[in-house]
């Protein structure tokens, strides 16, 4: 079994938990995810089978999408709904000054990841040290907000819509969002709706996939290519067949329009089949494509 399967995450249990029992079900040894979706989170986590393991690193920087709930007056220590209370405030906040309070949070931004994150410090992940009551300095980080939309106020709730870039913290943002407000604020519930070409929609529960016998796992199953629409691609002629997949390097000379497309990677097809990832670099003014990893 190679490629990828889309599963619903339900609340409650971890990422590696899922994985842990898709191992035992299909009794299959590569198998892994592609990013982490917290215990209380739920939605979209695409599972790697096969071959599908060795492309996982190119779908970590994809961006991800999900549905949140910004719940105002309340500070905790994991800015989510887990936590300890740490702050109050009644403070009344207008719907105009949330608009342009979001509005402030698109694009590029710096966040300040969480403590409880599973981020390293001197080989510590730093959720270990706030659990022992330690707090230490974390340098800010960019991330990158491609859309923000509010969907619902209700009272002190703020249901959102965002589509982010790779390291971003939605319970973060939810905590910094309250802060600008001049009050406070936590993540109350998180749904990824999307990661990359991986929607909700098509996505699949964990009990459902169980109760499937491996054949009709396989037709829920994302070819390799296929799980990577987010990059472009190149076919080349089958004389370079041999050459690529012992790991040559070829030039392409012969290709237009390629400039554009340098130092990218690039899902390369030849002989009406997909290989695997290429990466276009320039030599003496020449393009060459070298495989970053075959795939057959």
């Amino acid at each position: 079994m190679d490629g990828i399967i889309n599963i619903f995450k339900p609340k409650g249990i971890t990422s590696h938990d899922v994985i842990k029992e898709l191992r035992k079900h299909l009794n299959i040894k590569k198998i892994g995810h592609t990013g982490t979706l917290d215990p209380n989170a739920t939605g979209v986590l695409p599972v790697c089978l096969g071959k599908g393991t060795r492309i996982s690193e190119y779908l970590l920087n994809v961006e991800k999408e999900y549905i949140a709930e910004l719940t105002l007056g309340l500070a905790t220590d994991t800015q989510d709904s887990e936590g300890k209370i740490l702050n109050y405030s009644n403070k009344e906040v207008s719907i105009q000054d949330i608009y342009r309070a979001f509005d402030n949070f698109k694009g590029e931004i710096e966040q300040i990841p969480p403590m409880y994150s599973a981020i390293k410090v001197k080989g510590k992940k730093l959720y270990e040290l706030a659990r022992k009551g330690e707090t230490i300095e974390r340098k800010p980080r960019k991330v990158h907000i491609y859309d923000l939309q509010i969907k619902n106020i209700h009272e002190n709730k703020i249901v959102f819509y965002v589509k982010c870039s790779k390291g971003t913290y939605v319970r973060t943002l939810c905590d910094d969002i309250g802060k600008l407000l001049g009050t406070y604020g936590y993540m109350s519930y998180l749904i990824r709706v999307g990661v990359g070409e991986f929607k909700i929609c098509d996505s699949i529960s964990l009990d459902y996939l169980k109760g499937l016998d491996r054949e009709e796992i396989g037709s829920f199953m994302y070819p390799l290519d296929k799980s990577l629409n987010h990059l472009s691609s190149i076919t080349v002629d089958e004389r370079y067949y041999k050459q690529l997949i012992n790991g040559n390097i070829i030039v392409v000379k012969d290709f237009d329009n390629l400039e554009s497309k340098l130092d990218q990677l690039l899902k390369v097809y030849c002989k009406d089949i997909f290989i695997g990832i290429g990466l276009l670099i320039k030599r003496n003014n020449i393009i060459n494509l070298k495989m970053d990893k075959v795939l057959i």
